[in-house]
């Protein structure tokens, strides 16, 4: 039962307590004496500077916060940025800052610049063109020509609507995707027969494509972005087409793994499937609507030509928001539509990131933790386990954003180590975390496209977590396997 509102988000006794605990830690963290986080023999002077304390403190205020729920995820994101800005940026507060030895702080424009990264525009032009696709009817035009050859035999169009959603979370929110899906599915799945595996494979399809397809590009879904951000504030640079290449494959093989899987434990008995497909009218103008297919097959061409067109993905991702701008189809008021607590949660994870680095907390961690020495495969593969374990409690990009920017510190410690080159490196680390990220979809509060298709009452929870831990254990072997192997 909720007894007030918090920040936007329901508090009940648990919520309160967990709340007043998680300050008490954060407090304790930021105000303890800096010598009780150790010594140096040395010098005797305490290990981390008054900033480096303040960032540590931060931090585990934000993972405890993503972890726990208390607050919305992206508002924890936002307080966190504001934390940083205030007590250890050169334009905090005065009190804070000009504390002698207070130790390196972090530049105040790059803190705010979280807000818009890079990563953020080219996640935000995704936003833009999903939404555009779906006002002027493209998404439910390109279901119905992409499912229509998969015919009416049941197995068939279950691999029919495992590619196509697939292939829509590549460039469209997995959650739009599963819900435009189960909008046209929902009648079908009604239809069958209720002592039959039908209505349960076709039910389950809808998250497992969209959690799988969205890792096939770098705007799929937000830990590849929140990966991909990080990689290139470490000097990586990975290209869209470059990602595609690796990852489209990856996510084929997924779905057809997931084909199989399906058909054997839940199979048809319906002898027939007819796919109705209608979308709602749209009122748009002719002329908008060819705006909207011409610019979305541009973008598309120009991320996956990134290298030939020689024009940066993020810049690219920009040009939906002129187009679409300019002639009408966006307007002020369509820009509540986009999911901006998505980008405010991504954000915070880059700023944390930024303050690592410029208090030199990130070298430090470095230099005191003997990393370089550790296996390499077990430091990879306990980083995935552990991103992976926890998605399926908490958000995703809650997830990534915790492990995210301990394993960049890690992979910079690691750099010089043959064993650990040989594998991929520092790319392959974090991009097995997004990987990770995204096959965690054993429970209906593992991601929303999950908690949609529970919502139907034609799957148990039993069911989904039998499937779901099938294919997270494949998965999790396969992605690793391909980014040891083959690489970024």
């Amino acid at each position: 039962m909720s007894y007030f509102s918090f920040l936007g988000h329901p508090m009940n006794v648990k919520r309160c307590l967990s709340f007043l605990g998680v300050c008490v830690i954060t407090f304790f963290l930021a105000f303890v004496p800096t010598s009780f986080f150790g010594v140096d023999p040395v010098t005797a002077e305490p290990i981390f500077t008054l900033t480096q304390q303040r960032v540590i403190a931060i931090f585990v205020f934000t993972a405890l916060m993503w972890i726990l729920e208390v607050i919305p995820t992206w508002t924890t994101s936002v307080v966190a940025i504001v934390s940083i800005l205030l007590t250890t940026s050169n334009k905090g507060l005065g009190f804070l800052i000009a504390k002698e030895n207070v130790g390196a702080l972090t530049n105040y424009k790059d803190v705010m610049a979280a807000f818009a990264d890079p990563v953020i525009m080219l996640f935000l032009g995704g936003f833009v063109l999903a939404f555009a696709a779906t006002k002027v009817g493209l998404d439910v035009q390109l279901a119905k020509v992409m499912l229509k050859p998969f015919g009416k035999n049941p197995k068939f169009v279950l691999l029919g609507v495992l590619l196509v959603i697939g292939i829509f979370s590549m460039f469209m929110s997995n959650t739009a995707t599963a819900a435009m899906m189960l909008t046209f599915l929902t009648p079908v799945l009604a239809t069958l027969p209720k002592d039959g595996g039908g209505r349960i494979s076709l039910a389950l399809a809808i998250p497992i494509a969209a959690n799988i397809g969205g890792m096939g590009t770098p705007i799929g879904t937000p830990p590849n972005a929140i990966a991909l951000g990080a990689l290139q504030e470490a000097g990586y640079n990975i290209t869209f087409a470059g990602w595609m290449l690796r990852m489209v494959p990856f996510v084929l093989l997924m779905l057809f793994i997931a084909w199989i899987l399906l058909q054997k434990l839940y199979p048809f008995k319906a002898k027939s499937i007819e796919l109705k497909i209608e979308g709602a009218p749209v009122k748009v103008t002719p002329f908008q609507k060819y705006v909207v297919w011409v610019t979305f097959a541009l973008t598309i061409i120009l991320w996956v030509g990134e290298s030939l067109f020689k024009v940066n993905s993020n810049i690219v991702a920009m040009i939906p928001f002129a187009v679409f701008s300019a002639t009408g189809i966006l307007k002020a008021r369509h820009l509540e539509h986009i999911n901006w607590a998505v980008l405010w949660m991504v954000a915070g994870g880059f700023a944390l990131g930024t303050a690592l680095n410029q208090t030199g907390l990130a070298t430090k961690l470095i230099e005191i933790i003997p990393f370089s020495s550790w296996n390499a495969l077990v430091v990879m593969l306990v980083g995935g386990f552990i991103c992976y374990f926890l998605s399926n409690f908490i958000s995703n990009s809650a997830a990534a954003n915790l492990v995210v920017p301990i394993l960049i510190v890690v992979g910079k410690a690691m750099a010089g180590n043959p064993a650990f080159e040989n594998m991929g490196g520092v790319p392959a680390m974090i991009i097995g975390i997004a990987i990770s990220a995204s096959i965690a979809m054993c429970l209906p509060v593992s991601t929303p496209p999950n908690a949609l298709a529970a919502s139907t009452g034609m799957i148990t929870t039993k069911q989904m977590a039998t499937v779901g831990i099938v294919m997270g254990v494949v998965g999790f072997a396969l992605g690793y396997l391909m980014l040891i192997f083959i690489g970024f």
